[in-house]
This record gives C-alpha cells, structure tokens and sequence, in this order.
C-alpha cells in the first residue's frame, strides 16, 4: 500500500512540474544585483554593474561603484561573469493565440472576414499556454499577439509573459491596426491569360476601393459630435488618425511598400510602420523620409529573385541600421509560434552579417517598444524603468552561450521550468545522466 501510495504521489509531482508554471505574486524585497556586465539595451555597456529594484521598478542601474546605499535591506545576487539584459520583446506573433497548428481548436489567430478592424487579439491570448515557459527561459519576456487573415485582420496589444489571464498579462492594450496591403497583380504563369489577369487586377481593385471607403468613413466618424450611434468598427480605427495607435502595413515588394505607405498617410494614418518589408533595401531613402518604422520578419529565408545576393536576407538590418531606419526583428513565417524561442539567435544572426551586438540587441528591445509605444517603462535598464530583465551565463545572442539563469517581469522572479526542462529532467534520470 505504501509503495502504491508513493507512486501516486511521486506521478502528481511530475505532473504538476509538467504544467505551466505558476504566475509569480509581486515583488515583496528590494533586490540588487552585482558584479554583472550590464547591457542597457540602448547601446550602453556597463562592466561590473549594479542594478537594484524595488516593487518592480528599478532605482538604480549603473557602475557598483556608483551604487552607495545600504545593502542590507536588499536581496542580494551575486552575478559575477554573467551578462544582464532587457527582457526580450517579440513583435507580430501569434505565441498565445496557436497552440498547436494542425490542430484547428487551438487556433484562435483568425476571424471570418476582410475588414475587421474592431477584432482584438488580446481578447483571444491564452495565458496557459505550454509554450510561454519555452519562449521566456530564452529571454523573451514581453510580446506582441497578432491576428491574422483577411486584409484588415484587425488589433494586436502588447502582453508580459506570466500572468493569470489576459487581463493581469496586458501592457498595451490595442496598440495598432494590422492591414495585409493586396498583392500586386503580376503574370507569374506564362499560361495565364489575359481575362485571368484582368480578373484578379480588379479583384485587387475592388479591395483598395473598400480600404479606402472604410477608412475614409472612419475619419469622418470619429469627427461626428458626442452622442453618435455607436459603430464599433469605425471607432476602433479613430486611434490611427490621432497617432494614438500604430497602422502596421504588411508587405513585402518594393513597390508595395510605396504604395501602402503613401496610401496610409492620404488618409491621414500618422504612426506607420510596414512589417515584413523583405525588399525595404530598395526604398531606404522612402522609408527614412517618410518616418516609417520597419519590423523585419525572420532574416533566416532565402532571397526573394535569382540576382539577389545570397546573403540579402541576413544582412537587410545592417541596410536598415546604416540607413537611419528605425527597426525591429520578429520571428513571423513556419512555425512562428514554438519557433519564437529563437527570437535571440535571430539577432545574432545580423550580428554575422553587419550589425554590432549592442545594435541587435537594440532590434530587440528598445525599438520594438518604441514601435509599439512601450518604450517609457520597457526595452531599457535604465532608473525609473519597470524591472523586466534576463541574467545569462553567456552571451543572449549566441545558441552555443545562451543560457538563461533568471528571469524577472516588474521585478517579480519567474520560474524558467516548463515542458521541455521537466522532460529533461525526467530523461536524464532515466539514462542515470
């Protein structure tokens, strides 16, 4: 009986470490943090750091030396060889709307429909999901979800990854639109006709033309006196006239990313950013003097045209940097979802291929919050700032170095178990490693 019994005990163990984590309570003692190398995110490196936080914000991030207040009311870590950062911010994602894609239940990314700009993402984010844990334990601790389909696909918010339910994980709600400019119509198939052309040439017509009425109407709504019928739909559009919300444009061609911007700012969009933007190389001097952010989608993919260099890809936000183009890298294309883990080794990929650590690291954290209207509380160590920040053994950027030895959001400590650590775990034991 004893033996029964503690096997039934010990399978409860396992799987509850199975689970996701529970969400940590709020910061209760002022922590510091020394002998780190800190890395604030802005460019800045600061060897033998300091960096102390109470109720989840920071009050000090500089030299040790620098630091002259009593030690003893605080937490202390030693961190002496490790590298500090900001927590990692991932933008355009559906982490928290898929669980698992060939599975049609737990995709929740999609509404029916093109236009519909009143859908929130937010609303949608599963904050039990078993892929959190793997995506936090590699740093990244803020996202972006975002839907997806239809031409107007609707709007994304900004979430910190441990938290009960969408409610307690938001940090900004509603941050922007998220519009898939049409496709240019181009004869990609020799035995396409010419009817077949003509016929999809005014497909992509029609949905300029309705873009442009449901935008056109939604400025003129929002300029309607107090005590309007309520349109939910028009309203939630009222925020990229006022340049309270974003307009993300996704696109990819050159010319599609001129057509979309300049069809954004007719219509009096003020924050534009255009995600995607595979050929944004082309347009550098467009995108610089029209003030458009780019948030780059995942750099590891072929070139677009046969006389594209080899490496065009990779080397895109170097292009970027160099141009004065204000950035940001995600992880959007197969397997975005699990695959969102890697969002550091993305980094370190433009590293290899023109960008400077501090620069990509940058692409990771401050212009992404700045993109998404975060930046006054995250994206940096800095006094003041919320307290999200990731300590490694080694160097984030780098598969080979990356490991992660704790994590905070708002200064709470997070657990970096999940799925795959408690299967490690649990394997290692079986084979006596």
């Amino acid at each position: 009986m004893r033996i029964l019994l503690t096997l039934a005990l010990v399978s409860t163990a396992c799987a509850t470490l199975a689970q996701v984590p529970m969400p940590t309570p709020p910061q209760s003692k002022p922590v510091l943090i020394t002998g780190a190398t800190l890395h604030v995110g802005n460019g800045t490196v600061v060897p033998n750091a300091a960096v102390a936080f109470d109720k989840g914000r920071l009050t000090y991030a500089g030299p040790a030396a620098g630091f002259t207040a009593d030690k003893g009311g605080y937490e202390t870590i030693d961190a002496t060889g490790q590298q500090l950062y900001p927590g990692l911010i991932l933008p355009n994602t559906t982490l928290g709307l898929t669980e698992v894609e060939s599975i049609r239940a737990t995709v929740d990314e999609e509404e029916v429909g093109m236009l519909n700009p009143n859908v929130r993402a937010l609303i949608a984010y599963n904050t039990d999901s078993d892929i959190l844990p793997t995506v936090r334990i590699n740093g990244v601790l803020l996202a972006q979800p975002t839907p997806r389909g239809g031409l107007l696909a609707g709007q994304s918010s900004v979430v910190q990854l441990d938290a009960w339910n969408w409610q307690d994980a938001v940090v900004r709600a509603d941050d922007g639109q998220h519009l898939t400019w049409p496709a240019m119509v181009f004869r990609n198939n020799p035995n396409e006709d010419a009817a077949a052309l003509d016929k999809r040439q005014k497909a992509r017509e029609t949905q300029l033309r309705d873009l442009e009425q449901l935008f056109g109407e939604a400025n003129a709504y929002r300029q309607l006196p107090a005590g309007r019928k309520e349109n939910l739909r028009l309203a939630s559009l009222a925020g990229i006239f006022d340049g309270s919300k974003t307009l993300y444009l996704h696109a990819d061609y050159g010319k599609e990313i001129i057509e979309a911007v300049r069809f954004a700012k007719r219509l009096g969009a003020q924050k534009v950013a255009v995600v995607g933007a595979r050929d944004a190389w082309m347009v550098l001097d467009f995108l610089k003097q029209n003030d458009v952010s780019v948030v780059v989608s995942r750099i590891h993919a072929l070139p677009r045209r046969d006389a594209d260099d080899y490496d065009q890809p990779y080397k895109l936000p170097a292009q970027l940097q160099a141009a004065g183009v204000r950035f940001c890298l995600d992880y959007q294309g197969d397997q975005e979802t699990a695959g969102s883990r890697n969002l550091a080794f993305i980094a370190g990929t433009a590293v290899n291929f023109g960008l400077t650590k501090e620069q990509a690291l940058t692409a990771v954290t401050l212009t992404p919050a700045q993109i998404m209207g975060v930046d006054k509380d995250y994206g940096t160590l800095e006094t003041g700032k919320s307290a999200t920040l990731v300590l490694s053994k080694g160097d984030l950027l780098d598969m080979r170095t990356n490991a992660v030895s704790r994590a905070f959001i708002d200064g709470r400590s997070i657990s970096l178990d999940s799925k795959q650590t408690y299967l490690e775990k649990k394997f290692r034991s079986k084979y006596g490693q």
